[in-house]
């Protein structure tokens, strides 16, 4: 019977992408263990059908939310991975010992449970403080780890004809949103860059998140050639929508993060986040921040008026994206 290793990430989408090169380390380290993740449905359940782990697990079952309070899960599956287990790593607050605890009493072998924002971690980018949780090095930082499988790609393909793009121009996906709407850039700065993307023979898909809805409302009436607008899709499909793209632009969020996790090119802007800590990491990926922000805090960014850390260049931005999109290789038109 395989030995198991687990993974407890309760974070969101970005935070877990950002823990992907740590998870890499550790299938390096234990080649011959089956691997579960305990994370947010969707994003766990994606990185399962990209391999990257071979079973998955709701964070939010009532299994993990008993290992969160202390005491032994009912869910036999857990259970069975738990009497295997050489290793469980939790990338989470533990001050009392409670989950350490109640995963060695349930059979782990070893565990390790740490937060990232742990203050003894002497790494400064946030995948790097993972690595470092479980023991790895900033070296072993991944330039592009996840491929969509062949069937979400397919799925994307086919969806994208179905919606009129082009199989002879490029395309290009904007991501107009993020989380926090405090780290976009206004449709001022945006708009020039989408009339240059076209003007250079490109095809603009702009995605409309859960939270973006008044920014793309806002852009769509001054773009003069409607985009395709690809709303309420799930994460699977956005990466196989990546994966036929020659260019991605976004800020600091989950799908610019996983833009460059699967090596799309990409252009992410920045304002009020700090980049060394935050910025995407990919084998194309271009971050723009002109200043540095003038904020104390993410309250004091609330209540800033003027946001000049996002006063950025559309000049500038479409340099970016003209010269990272060449190193694409476009799978609609190759």
């Amino acid at each position: 019977m395989s030995r198991t290793v687990i993974i407890l990430h309760p974070g969101g989408f970005g935070d877990l992408l950002l823990a992907v090169p740590a998870i890499q380390s550790l299938l390096e380290r234990f080649p011959s263990h089956q691997f579960l993740l305990c994370g947010q449905d969707e994003p766990a359940e994606f990185l399962a059908d990209c391999g990257l782990v071979d079973r998955w697990l709701s964070a939010q079952s009532t299994a993990c939310t008993a290992l969160f309070g202390g005491t032994a899960p009912d869910d036999a599956l857990l259970r069975h991975w738990l009497s295997r287990c050489d290793l469980a790593v939790a990338w989470t607050h533990d001050d009392a010992g409670t989950l350490a605890t109640a995963l060695k009493d349930c059979g782990a072998a070893a565990v390790m449970v740490e937060s990232p924002f742990a203050s003894r971690l002497s790494s400064i980018h946030q995948s790097e403080r993972f690595l470092e949780i479980v023991g790895g090095h900033s070296g072993q930082v991944c330039k592009a780890p996840l491929t969509a499988p062949k069937a979400v790609r397919e799925q994307a393909e086919a969806f994208l004809t179905k919606l009129g793009a082009s199989h002879q121009r490029p395309l290009a996906m904007i991501h107009p949103g993020s989380g926090s709407g405090h780290k976009c850039v206004t449709p001022a700065v945006l708009l020039p860059v989408l009339e240059g993307l076209e003007a250079e023979g490109m095809q603009l898909l702009l995605l409309d998140g859960p939270a973006d809805h008044e920014i793309v409302q806002r852009l769509l009436p001054h773009i003069a050639r409607p985009p395709i607008l690809l709303s309420g899709h799930s994460i699977r499909l956005l990466a196989g929508v990546l994966s036929q793209v020659h260019l991605f632009l976004g800020h600091d969020s989950g799908v610019t993060h996983l833009s460059a996790l699967l090596g799309t090119p990409t252009v992410a802007l920045f304002g009020p986040t700090e980049p060394a800590r935050w910025a995407p990491r990919g084998r194309a990926v271009v971050v723009i921040r002109e200043k540095p922000c003038r904020c104390a805090s993410w309250d004091a960014v609330r209540n800033c008026i003027e946001k000049p850390c996002l006063e950025l260049s559309p000049p500038v931005i479409l340099a970016a994206c003209r010269t990272i999109h060449t190193m694409a290789v476009n799978p609609r038109i190759s």
